[in-house]
């Protein structure tokens, strides 16, 4: 008789253990899930930030730019499309980027007033 009550004691604790080990991985996969990713640092991967492309349209600042950002909206009525622009200040930490270039920026931290995106890369260059 006290063999059996061992091997049911030690199947139990081992069901046990099992369990609270895939419990614990369960756990972990969603922490990660739910856990919000923060925008990286420079030079690492952008994380969530919404990027744009655009034009320069004026560079007589220091190390920052404004960008034209033009969108297609369809118009409610007539179902066309309209061009629509939208003017965004951007930070260009290099300083090299002249009118009629194309560019993306991507979102980040207020850097100003009105200046809350960074010049990532230039496309094409204004020869």
């Amino acid at each position: 008789m006290a063999t059996k009550k061992s091997t049911v004691s030690k199947k139990a604790a081992k069901t046990i253990k099992t369990i609270k080990a895939k419990a614990e991985s369960v756990v972990e996969t969603v922490v990660a899930a739910l856990t919000p990713t923060p925008f990286a640092g420079k030079g690492g991967d952008s994380g969530n930030r919404s990027t744009k492309v655009g034009v320069i349209i004026s560079n007589k600042m220091d190390k920052s730019v404004v960008v034209a950002v033009e969108n297609l909206v369809v118009h409610g009525m007539y179902q066309k499309y309209i061009r629509r622009t939208s003017k965004f200040m951007a930070h260009c930490e290099a300083g090299d980027c002249e009118i009629g270039d194309r560019v993306v920026i991507e979102e980040t931290r207020p850097m100003s007033k009105r200046k809350r995106w960074n010049v990532r890369e230039i496309i094409s260059r204004v020869s």
